[in-house]
């Protein structure tokens, strides 16, 4: 940011408001009062005081140093305005000279799969991807990446790769191979995902195939499957720089966690422990370091860790972190976790979902943290390459609370300094409702919605949508005192703005005022309110500034013309945030 002088002003208190419009559903009346001032603690009345930004942590790394840029907020042609509601004893207080952390683009991220289609045939999808904007995208998914092969056509597996694999239990069964150059609509090949990637200008995110080392048939099974993944990368020549070995590897869901002992020829023991991981990592990094250099490129490894205290867990490795790091020592570049953050398949309430995102992400970030300083290992950037909510059997996954939930976890994400986080997925299959996806798949699939276009967006998608728009390159401290319910996400952009996010995670609508420290406000503040419908506790629908879907499902058609609401600086700031409601908001500011 450019130098800001110490300039003296009046305390100045801005307002702002959203009042009930006709399209909306129940409890419209929403707003937000905010404070605008230059005193802090410490500070000298009537200064502003320009904010440092932190050292850029371990946890971060290249995850931040390669995509953090500069943001202009540019103020709409188009807005609309309201009354402003009365103050209210709910406070928030911003501190832009507060910098908590420069804001990585790839905490925008997303999952691609093979299952959801060849997707660059797909103008609809492709277009509202585009418009999100995820930044990153991770192929070929979480547990088929265990059973793919990227150059191999339709049932062209390698000779050595079983007909059949083992599940926990050793039951046998068809081993399911997916293949790169399988060109079915309804699988992606390769070359469609590097496509994509283009189109929607994001960066790729590729995890190779480990299972293989484990369930290969060859004499040296670790060195076939570390000489495939190399295969990729030279085929790759420098388009991709993070890569993955294997998909949650510690689970007994997945394919290598149990093989054939007498199939295998090279000694492996029949469960997969960390000390094996850690070993055959540091093969598939050799072979792979080794392939970059021939093409020319620079490439980041990440090695598979859990998010959560692996002491004793049902159906995983125990002991996990400290056996895998242990024996990679200080060979991977980066850590991937996943994080699921509710009850596996349980009915969860919306205060369930809500309460998931402050406490699981810290501990899963300390979790990690310890987990390397226990094994003396560095400390390295962190990717939580897929996360979601695993609430089942109203509709949660496809409601407004998961993307309410979305919110909080970027938010929070951003406040324990991870830099790359990819959501799962982009599509699944509908499933009564308890489908991850963020679109409806193809109408062309038994896995489509009822009732929805094909691609139709979900309330996820637009929660996620305005966060990146209306979220600036630098979050900062903020505070909120008089409820528990409201949750404050502030930030600032390069070009002088001042932003918050408001998020209420009560049933009730709250009023809410904030006050911004160390802060040259301009004329106007501009904000959306995203809430659900009326129809439903887990609504399947999203509202705009009150413009909602014609459908059964999704958001506004038009939602990147809408108009914010606009509000003069001058009189202060009060915004009613709905229940299970998000107001984005960004205030002018002079540089």
């Amino acid at each position: 940011m450019k130098h800001l002088a110490k300039i003296s002003f009046n305390l100045l208190i801005v307002s702002l408001a959203i009042c009930s419009c006709s399209k909306s559903p129940q409890n419209t009346n929403t707003s937000v009062t905010t404070n605008t001032g230059p005193t802090t603690s410490g500070n000298t009345p009537g200064t502003i005081q320009k904010g440092s930004d932190p050292q850029v942590d371990q946890a971060q790394g290249f995850f931040l140093n390669d995509s953090w840029q500069p943001k202009t907020f540019t103020a709409p042609s188009g807005t609309s305005s309201v009354s402003k509601p009365a103050a209210s004893d709910i406070t928030v207080s911003i501190d832009l000279s507060q910098i908590v952390t420069k804001v990585s683009p790839l905490i925008f991220g997303n999952n691609t799969n093979p299952f959801m289609g060849q997707m660059v045939d797909q103008p609809a999808l492709m277009t509202n991807l585009a418009t999100l904007s995820p930044n990153i995208l991770r192929f070929p998914g979480g547990s088929l990446s265990d059973v793919y092969f990227w150059n191999a056509g339709d049932g062209q597996a390698p000779a050595d790769a079983p007909a059949q694999l083992l599940d926990a239990n050793g039951n046998a069964s068809n081993a399911g191979y997916w293949y790169g150059n399988n060109t079915g609509e309804w699988t992606m090949t390769l070359d469609n995902y590097y496509k994509a990637l283009q189109q929607v200008n994001a960066k790729g995110l590729i995890t190779v195939n480990y299972g293989y080392a484990r369930y290969g048939t060859s004499a040296n099974p670790v060195q076939a499957a570390a000489h495939l993944a190399a295969q990729w990368v030279r085929y790759d020549k420098g388009r991709t720089k993070y890569w993955e070995i294997g998909n949650e590897v510690y689970g007994s869901w997945e394919a290598g966690y149990r093989i054939s002992v007498p199939a295998n020829q090279d000694g492996q023991p029949q469960i997969v422990t960390p000390a094996i991981y850690g070993t055959h990592f540091k093969v598939f990094a050799d072979s792979m370091r080794a392939a970059a250099t021939q093409v020319g490129a620079t490439i980041e490894i990440g090695i598979v860790l859990t998010g959560a205290n692996d002491a004793s867990v049902s159906g995983q490795v125990n002991n996990w972190n400290a056996g895998v790091l242990a024996a990679a020592g200080n060979t991977p570049d980066f850590f991937v976790v996943h994080n699921y953050y509710t009850p596996y398949n349980q009915n969860s309430t919306p205060a369930v979902i809500l309460g998931t995102p402050v406490s699981s992400t810290a501990s899963m970030v300390s979790w990690v943290r310890s987990s390397a300083a226990g094994a003396s290992v560095t400390q390295k950037p962190i990717a939580m390459d897929e996360y979601n909510i695993f609430a089942t059997g109203s509709n949660q996954m496809v409601s407004q609370i998961a993307g309410v939930h979305g919110v909080m976890v970027l938010g929070e994400s951003l406040k324990n300094k991870i830099s790359m986080a990819s959501r799962w997925d982009l599509a699944n299959g509908w499933d009564n409702g308890d489908d991850m996806g963020l679109f409806n798949n193809s109408s062309q699939t038994s896995g489509s919605e009822p009732g929805a276009a094909a691609w139709n967006p979900r309330p996820a998608y637009y929660y996620m949508y305005y966060f990146q728009k209306y979220f600036g390159d630098r979050m900062v401290a903020s505070t909120v005192t008089g409820s528990s319910d409201i949750l404050s996400y502030a930030s600032m952009f390069s070009s002088g703005q001042a932003a918050d996010i408001l998020v209420n995670t009560s049933s009730t609508d709250h009023t809410v005022t904030i006050g911004i420290n160390n802060f040259l406000p301009g004329t106007n503040y501009y904000y959306y309110v995203l809430q659900g419908g009326s129809e439903a506790t887990y609504s399947r629908k999203v509202y705009v500034n009150g413009s909602g879907p014609s459908g059964v499902s999704g958001g506004p058609s038009n939602f990147t013309g809408i108009a914010p609401i606009s509000a003069a600086q001058k009189g202060g700031i009060t915004v009613v945030v709905p229940a299970y409601g998000v107001v984005y908001l960004v205030a002018d500011g002079n540089i």
